[in-house]
């Protein structure tokens, strides 16, 4: 009888821990009627998720009841609902229960948990107005086939009385075979590939209308990408979304191994050691296209190549979670809600080069971040995944966390290296990079959380299936953190060309109190800002580029009409001052030349030459710059001169700020028809800079006036009014 192999035999460890693993989310294995899961993020704990889980807790400890189990998730992505709390029962859609506080748990504890009744008042889809939705189904891929099976969807269901039952959808993404439309159903998790009208009539009359799978249509291949559906399953949030990064965080416990193994964790590198040779899997992950997370969309497998290509005996992985742009948290979301996933890239990244050391580079200011991760690598290590001999190999490689002290230079790759080394966070010039020459002169290898996140995705539901979703060169999804003047905010993922249109208005809900959209603002502070007529933008590296900024990291900012693009220009432009290394003279001393001058046309001090000067330092700052933060700092101020310039010319030449948000340009008056003369204005005003006569108009002293606001409070005749009312002639 052959022997198995080491790493065969720590394949098979691999699956029986996993038939150990605590609960199984998919079937009986999870052994309670009841699984409370409560969100337990840094966001979520600051909102009073710990006071949430504690009354849990102790209410469950007082019924005595045995079949429910209260548990900490990660962040589910609903950043503006927080804390949220998920009840998941047998043969039921999970219930999303959000801005829970402990009076209103208990009132889910004694309604939902012990009488069946959903406390509609607090839950999301009551919230956000939706009815509830018993099955969706979702057609997805071949577009035009795809909208006729759509229709004759529709149709059968009208057919078939099932229409107020079923929510029929469309996605944004194919399957294995996007040429072939695909169907599925929700919340049984079940696909049915290759569909046509045939094959949809028996689906229809038998899973939609008699609970029954059809098993010879089934897809059987089980899928880790988007698993969680079930749980994610208000359909105007998450049905948009396709959860490859993100696809267990708001769903295990991210402090257990064992839950990561239910969901068939650590079984990538596990087959990846067992049957791949190393130059398989960067042919591997070559094919899926994957590109760089970070910003910078560099294909990943080219990097591990280059590296490999060096002989020297130590090479090095590092996990850039370091993300530092105003606004973003994707990384410490995922290392909050997921480590483990980290811990599994990183370690198939290892063995595709060949290190011998892995490190996560990660600022302190992530303390929660930073406490599940080195719990979960303590975890792998006893459990054999990391160490000497890994998987019973004869390779050994570990990881080990790395802090900083919070500096946006060093998320460039070769300033963290330095910070690594134990010296100042400065960019070193390039040639040589670092696959060549890196950390302590060895090869090294740089990608950044989600990057690794993706990796056993790629691994276990193939490169081809994740090479047919996104456009030509940006394949996958991309995670961004939505937020600014948008309805729904918080943590998405989407496939690559999805439009900035849907992101916005679909999955954000559209814009805050109905005002008009002003713009977009993608990659962080080194990104631009998109006016309306790009919303129908596919959202890729190309694409963004070619409008005039950039994916970045993932942030996402979404600006109204209130919005003074001036200002979100110096705003930004701000915090590169305040985080550039100083190195070199163009970061150092443009960034602050040009803050300058934004300074100045903010406060209405500007001329025409003053925007002639900006222009001409935006080019400089662009060209000289040593690294990419340099390079990419006027990027703001370019987007938003190309697509927002009467607004600065406005600022300069009318000395008005259309958005009123420019406080020096802001001017409080009286309305003379409609004062009274009543004082109440006057004896608010701390300048004293009010005067009239009783029962006569009254005038504001506008030299002396320093735009508090307290006369328009204290008015109750709507006599005062605020606005940009200076005409000034200015010089150009």
């Amino acid at each position: 009888m052959e022997m198995q192999s080491p790493v065969a035999n720590a394949l098979d460890m691999v699956r029986k821990q996993r038939t150990r693993a605590i609960w199984n989310l998919f079937d009986t294995k999870f052994n309670v009627d009841y699984r409370i899961t409560v969100g337990s993020a840094t966001c979520e704990h600051a909102a009073g998720s710990l006071s949430v889980y504690e009354t849990f807790q102790s209410l469950i400890a007082e019924s005595g009841t045995p079949d429910i189990s209260v548990g900490h998730v990660g962040c589910s992505g609903r950043c503006d609902m927080e804390p949220v709390v998920t009840v998941i029962s047998r043969a039921a859609i999970p219930v999303k229960y959000v801005k829970v506080t402990p009076e209103i748990a208990k009132q889910i504890f004694e309604r939902h948990i012990l009488n069946n009744e959903i406390v509609e008042d607090h839950s999301m889809r009551h919230i956000e107005g939706w009815e509830y939705i018993r099955t969706i189904a979702t057609i997805s891929g071949a577009h035009d086939e795809g909208s006729d099976l759509e229709d004759k969807l529709v149709e059968m269901l009208e057919e078939h009385d099932l229409a107020k039952m079923v929510f029929v959808n469309r996605s944004p993404y194919g399957g294995e075979d996007p040429e072939e439309p695909s169907l599925h159903i929700y919340p049984d998790n079940v696909t049915y590939p290759q569909m046509n009208a045939k094959k949809l009539e028996k689906v229809v009359q038998e899973h939609l209308g008699r609970d029954k799978i059809v098993a010879e249509f089934q897809d059987n291949q089980s899928k880790v990408s988007n698993l969680f559906i079930p749980f994610f399953g208000d359909v105007h949030f998450y049905g948009k979304q396709l959860r490859m990064a993100l696809r267990n965080c708001g769903v295990i416990d991210p402090e257990s191994i064992d839950e990561y193994l239910s969901v068939r964790g650590y079984e990538a590198v596990a087959r990846t050691i067992d049957s791949m040779t190393p130059e398989e899997v960067i042919e591997s992950v070559k094919r899926s296209g994957l590109r760089g997370r970070g910003g910078g969309g560099f294909l990943t497998a080219n990097k591990w190549h280059f590296a490999s290509l060096n002989d020297a005996k130590e090479k090095f992985i590092i996990c850039n979670a370091d993300e530092g742009d105003p606004g973003a948290f994707m990384d410490r979301s995922i290392i909050e809600g997921d480590p483990h996933t980290i811990i599994e890239g990183m370690i198939i990244a290892g063995y595709a080069m060949q290190a011998t050391q892995g490190f996560v580079y990660t600022r302190v200011e992530y303390p929660l971040a930073i406490k599940r991760l080195e719990i979960a690598i303590e975890d792998a290590r006893q459990r054999g995944f990391l160490g000497k001999n890994l998987f019973g190999s004869d390779w050994s490689y570990d990881i080990e966390v790395r802090f900083g002290a919070g500096a946006f230079v060093c998320g460039e790759e070769t300033a963290l290296i330095q910070s690594i080394e134990g010296f100042r966070g400065e960019p070193r010039e390039k040639p040589p990079f670092p696959t060549d020459r890196g950390l302590w002169g060895c090869p090294t290898a740089i990608n950044n959380v989600e990057t690794f996140a993706n990796l056993p995705v790629i691994l276990l539901d193939g490169d081809q299936w994740f090479s047919a979703i996104g456009t030509g060169q940006s394949k996958g999804t991309k995670v961004f953190a939505l937020a600014g003047k948008v309805r729904n905010t918080g943590l998405i993922e989407v496939p690559m060309g999805t439009t900035l249109r849907e992101i916005i208005y679909e999955i954000g809900g559209g814009i805050i109190d109905d005002k008009a959209f002003k713009a977009v603002q993608t990659g962080g502070p080194a990104g631009g800002c998109l006016p309306d007529e790009f919303l129908d933008t596919s959202v890729d590296y190309e694409s963004l580029k070619e409008a005039g900024s950039i994916m970045g990291s993932g942030g996402m900012i979404v600006l109204d009409e209130s919005t003074c693009m001036v200002d979100v220009a110096k705003f930004f432009l701000e915090f590169m001052v305040d985080e550039s290394c100083g190195q070199c003279t163009p970061c150092r001393a443009g960034t602050k030349i040009m803050h300058g001058i934004l300074e100045k046309i903010t406060n209405g001090q500007a001329t025409m030459d003053d925007l002639r000067k900006l222009e001409e330092m935006c080019d400089v700052v662009a060209q000289a710059s040593l690294c990419g933060l340099g390079k990419c700092a006027p990027n703001p101020v370019v987007s938003t001169l190309r697509y927002f310039r009467h607004e600065y010319e406005e600022h300069i030449l009318e000395r008005k700020c259309r958005a009123g948000a420019c406080h020096n340009l802001i001017q409080y008056r009286v309305i003379a028809d409609a004062c009274v003369g009543c004082g109440a204005c006057r004896r608010k005003c701390p300048a004293r800079c009010i005067l009239g006569a009783k029962r006569e108009a009254h005038e504001i002293i506008q030299e002396m006036c320093i735009k508090c606001g307290n006369c328009m409070t204290a008015c109750k005749f709507d006599a005062i009014e605020k606005g940009a009312f200076i005409d000034a002639e200015v010089t150009s």
